[in-house]
């Protein structure tokens, strides 16, 4: 029976690789397809309990050596293989290892698949795998849980296909799931140093499945890493406690090579050569401030990765990709040209070069404005100066004044003019403003200062308080200071007079003799003195005295009478 089992085994075996090498043997005369992704062959397996320990079957491996994997920026052509076959070594373990019935605990072996994919997604796998096992693990009734037993050339041979699923979004990265059916043989198991009734268990066959999945990694066009594949095995083999079929519960890890024939479209046609165009922004700034640049390179190649230098004739330009800046700190005011490169390699067609012009300006003067609020003041009163400065480059700015007359204090965008001092008239005051790089501007404001105005003077008080009979009668000493009064008047043509009459307290109906005091004062001065009427104001006051008070009002002078009311 294990001659039988054997050869069956071998026969599946060929089956699958004959047609795989006949496939492999008519691609290697075809140009290879670009941007292929990899498929993951379902592998599954099936052992009696075996040693971990045991040697493992050698996998082939492919002739050749393998090339670094080029840098790649997205799926250029969404190949798909058509045909994917794995071979590589795959290892069963029972979980639980004492499930009612499992002959499967712990065995080495290998698998082979070969997968056929509709499209990019659906695919359709036949898989074989062959185990072998050299110690097996007892369980009987009546006796102790377990007991370890070396077996004769103990064997398991699985035999499985169904879907399979793959997602195909990377070009060499290619996730996959599926499910399997078939079934597992699992020849007849003898003790190792028995001589009778040694066949411990009877060759037996079985109803098997698989589900699970797994990652390829693509080495080269027709080469793949099949990382790992991970799936559930289910069998239902005899429990011999019961003599009925139970179900085991298994898994299968499977890691291997995965080789890729066929395809559904062809390598796409050579990309046209690179072209390259850059750019300034702004084109035009002023000294000191950076300009960015940036190329837009076309027709590049996803699974390259290109390389871009910059230059100028004007400033430095920092960076290293297709972005970057010119420094102009230190460059002169001119036009000048940016150059650009781009290279994916050697060959023709894979660099390209590209300019774009730009102008440094020269450093414009800042400008100023100057304001005083008030523009009119009084002789000994301030006003407020605003500089108001503005620099095309945004320099920093600092501020001076000066003033033709009076002092100006302040250094900052404000400053005060004190007109102490000065006389009547304009004072100019100018608003000076630098930048840091020593250009300047100056404005100026006019400020008017109005002359003091004269002031008014007393000249001698008329006492009304030795007549008693008559006290409003302008008597001989009233006369001798009326007549200096005269005189003042004379002697200033454009003054004018107030005279203030006033009563005392306790004098009846005083603010009529008040008003009679003054009266009789003003007609002596215009009778007697020639003084002109118009030129003398006559008032009563509110003092406690029988008195007539003289205010003399030069010209530009304003008298405020106070309590003093005129008289009608």
């Amino acid at each position: 029976m294990k001659l039988n089992a054997r050869m069956i085994a071998t026969a599946a075996f060929a089956a699958f690789l004959i047609p795989a090498f006949n496939l492999f043997a008519g691609e290697a005369a075809k140009p290879l397809a670009g941007g292929a992704k990899e498929d993951k062959a379902a592998s599954s397996s099936v052992a009696v309990a075996a040693d971990p320990a045991a040697p493992l079957p050698a996998a082939p491996m492919p002739s050749g050596s393998m090339g670094p994997a080029r840098p790649y920026s997205g799926v250029r052509y969404g190949h798909t293989p058509r045909i994917e076959w794995f071979m590589g070594y795959t290892y069963l373990r029972a979980v639980p290892e004492l499930a009612a019935g499992n002959r499967l605990v712990h065995l080495n072996g290998g698998s082979t698949s070969v997968a056929f994919n509709f499209n990019r997604f659906l695919g359709i796998v036949g898989d074989f795998g062959g185990f072998n096992d050299t110690r097996l693990l007892l369980t009987f009734p009546g006796g102790a849980p377990s007991e370890d037993r070396y077996v004769n050339q103990g064997s398991a041979f699985t035999y499985l296909a169904g879907p399979r699923f793959s997602y195909r979004k990377f070009d060499r990265v290619t996730p996959f799931a599926q499910a399997l059916f078939g079934g597992i043989h699992a020849s007849d198991i003898a003790i190792t140093g028995c001589t009778v009734n040694c066949t411990f268990l009877p060759s037996e066959n079985a109803f098997a499945l698989t589900a699970g999945g797994g990652l390829d990694i693509k080495i080269s066009h027709h080469i793949a890493l099949r990382v790992v594949q991970a799936e559930y095995l289910m069998t239902r083999f005899e429990n011999r406690n019961t003599a009925s079929n139970s179900i085991q519960n298994d898994i299968r890890l499977s890691s291997g090579l995965v080789f890729r024939f066929g395809g559904n479209s062809a390598r796409a046609p050579e990309l046209p050569p690179l072209a390259y165009s850059c750019s300034a922004n702004p084109s035009a700034v002023f000294q000191g401030e950076p300009i960015a640049v940036s190329g837009t390179a076309v027709n590049l190649n996803p699974e390259k990765t290109a390389a871009y230098t910059w230059s100028a004739d004007g400033g430095t330009v920092i960076g290293d990709s297709s972005t970057g800046k010119i420094d102009t700190t230190t460059v002169a005011p001119g036009s000048y040209t940016l150059k650009g490169h781009v290279s994916e390699g050697d060959r023709p067609g894979e660099n390209a070069d590209c300019s774009a012009p730009y102008m440094v300006k020269a450093l414009e003067p800042p400008s100023v404005s100057c304001l005083a609020t008030p523009s009119a003041v009084n002789s000994g009163d301030s006003s407020t100066i605003t500089a108001t400065g503005i620099s095309p480059q945004n320099r920093p700015l600092t501020y001076s004044y000066s003033a033709t007359s009076g002092t100006v204090s302040g250094s900052g965008t404000t400053a005060t003019l004190a007109t102490a001092g000065a006389a009547g008239g304009t004072i100019t005051v100018t608003c000076n403003v630098a930048d840091d790089k020593g250009q300047t501007a100056s404005s100026t404001a006019m400020v008017t200062v109005n002359a003091p105005s004269p002031g008014t003077s007393e000249l001698c008080p008329i006492s009304f308080a030795r007549d008693v009979r008559r006290p409003s009668r302008v008597d001989n000493e009233a006369k001798a200071c009326l007549d200096q009064v005269a005189l003042s008047l004379q002697s200033n043509s454009d003054a004018k007079l107030a005279l203030i009459g006033n009563a005392a307290s306790n004098e009846r109906d005083g603010s009529t003799l008040a008003a009679q005091r003054a009266t009789n004062a003003r007609v002596y001065l215009v009778s007697e003195k020639g003084i002109d009427a118009a030129r003398i104001a006559v008032y009563t006051g509110s003092q406690d005295g029988k008195t007539v008070s003289t205010i003399m009002i030069p010209a530009g002078a304003t008298f405020d009478p106070k309590d003093a009311a005129p008289v009608q």
